[in-house]
């Protein structure tokens, strides 16, 4: 069911709808304020913070990226951040400069936005999280400046019993970037365990909690049979209901709630209902709370209506309207071009789950002529079209915004992204897949880091779907051909060079 289809998104004023370039926002002005490096030259920025006994701060970010975006206007425009960015050496790695996908392999950084803090002498005192609000960041921040020992030497300490640990201390546990596939810490398969060991051993209060909280999705991602799952509801329910402890961990509230309801409750049962009611009540909450930032107000929106679709349900009319009413009421409020590029992905996204894809659309369209980064909502199109059962439609936008794309490491991802849709969706056309393919080799094959990290990461997963289009030597013309030259290109690659047996591995399944 639609409604109002086009009244929600064209109220905006002809002012808004010529909105100044980029260095007119606030935030671009106020960010200006920090002293950013960004020269590349990470070795000469760990030397300039050894030479002044500073510590240094490294965001690892994209132009296009939402969650960057966010970041940029809500936190780095603060002006206590500007203020603490001069008791640091703040430095900004793109993931399109020269050279920053083999800096990414170096210090572990992958996904967009990543924010570490380091010693002068280049040890990780921690990794700080980019899902929390402005003022949580700022205290988590404050507190690791202030550290004497980095987050593993506290871990430890912690894991040993923690008696000599402060509250502090535990904080700094509880807001560690725990969800980054790419943290230092602990096995990625150990995080679940080692989060309820935490939480078991801090002190009852805020840390308690949100180190449990934490720790259950972690389990829920583990699917840890041994849990106590009725106990852990009613715990779950309890912090729900408390306004304190649900406005502290908001990311948490807001994220994976269907998911962590599923694994723990079974459906159609009474613990399901009432813990769906708690999770629900908490929700509308933080998507009125005016003191929180636009796009978490959305992702509060967004966690309502997954919660809607569990057990094949789907979205009520009178939540559709609610949907509409707050996506057109942030919409409309969000000027600054950093916001923007955060707040429409996430309206657009809470828009189509919603099942409204016709405004999705609307909103997407109107916004590739204001956005920075047009190809990212391109992208979000070809979903909705995906969605409509549109295959066409779908991969006709996913050409759209490779082509549009910037950026040597963004058109990688866009242009294996690309590929991945051609293949799943038009496997006959070869044609078009050799196209795009040849493509996507011949960029890589201009790069000096086409096999480091994200890019790695990227055309892997292309190479796997390619593998699996080929598996019965269907397409066996243009898999050789392709893969004629991807070899071209990995001889090219000197044989010390790590990258080499990374790029001779894309396309051997």
């Amino acid at each position: 069911m639609k409604f109002l289809p086009t009244l929600v998104f064209s109220l905006l004023t002809a002012a808004q709808l010529v909105q100044p370039a980029l260095a007119a926002d606030k935030a671009s002005a106020q960010a200006a304020a920090i002293d950013w490096r960004k020269d590349n030259n990470v070795e000469a920025a760990f030397a300039a913070a050894k030479a002044a006994n500073k510590p240094l701060f490294l965001y690892w970010g994209a132009v296009w990226c939402p969650p960057c975006n966010q970041v940029k206007a809500t936190i780095f425009n603060r002006q206590e951040f500007i203020d603490k960015s001069r008791h640091f050496i703040p430095v900004y790695l793109d993931g399109d400069s020269p050279g920053a996908q083999k800096y990414a392999a170096q210090f572990k950084v992958r996904g967009y936005p990543t924010m570490i803090l380091f010693r002068p002498d280049g040890t990780e005192l921690t990794r700080l999280p980019g899902e929390v609000d402005s003022e949580r960041y700022l205290q988590v921040l404050t507190l690791a400046l202030n550290s004497a020992a980095p987050v593993s030497e506290t871990l430890k300490l912690a894991l040993a019993g923690g008696k000599t640990l402060k509250a502090d201390d535990w904080s700094l546990l509880a807001d560690y970037s725990w969800d980054d596939p790419q943290q230092k810490l602990v096995p990625q398969k150990e995080i679940a365990a080692t989060l309820s060991k935490l939480a078991e051993l801090a002190p009852a209060g805020l840390n308690a909690t949100r180190l449990y909280l934490k720790s259950l999705y972690a389990q829920a991602g583990a699917k840890n049979a041994a849990l106590d799952k009725a106990q852990a509801t009613d715990k779950l329910i309890k912090a729900l209901s408390d306004v304190k402890v649900a406005r502290d961990n908001l990311d948490l509230v807001a994220g994976s709630a269907a998911e962590l309801t599923e694994f723990l409750t079974a459906s159609g049962s009474d613990s399901r209902h009432k813990l769906v009611t708690a999770w629900n009540a908490a929700l509308q909450k933080l998507a009125d709370d005016q003191t929180i930032s636009k796009t978490d107000r959305l992702g509060a929106v967004v966690a309502e209506i997954a919660l809607a679709k569990l057990d094949g349900g789907k979205p009520t009319p009178a939540l559709q309207k609610e949907v509409q009413k707050r996506v057109g009421s942030i919409e409309q409020a969000t000027t600054d071009s950093y916001e923007r590029q955060s707040v429409v992905s996430s309206a657009a996204y809470a828009l189509g789950n919603a099942g409204l894809l016709d405004d999705s659309d609307n909103l997407l369209k109107a916004e590739l002529k204001r956005s920075h980064s047009p190809y990212y909502f391109m992208s979000t199109l070809g979903s909705n079209a995906k969605k409509r059962g549109d295959k066409a439609g779908a991969v006709n936008w996913y050409e759209q915004a490779y082509n549009a794309s910037k950026g040597p490491a963004t058109r990688l991802q866009w242009g294996s992204n690309y590929v991945v849709s051609l293949v799943d969706l038009t496997p006959a056309d070869a044609p078009r897949i050799e196209k795009a393919v040849s493509s996507v080799f011949d960029e890589a094959g201009k790069s000096d880091t086409a096999f480091y990290e994200r890019n790695r990461a990227y055309l892997e997963k292309m190479g796997k779907k390619l593998v699996e289009w080929n598996k019965d030597g269907k397409h066996q013309p243009v898999f050789a051909k392709v893969k004629s030259q991807l070899d071209g290109i990995c001889n090219k690659l000197p044989s010390g060079d790590p990258q080499k047996a990374s790029c001779q591995g894309i396309l051997k399944g």
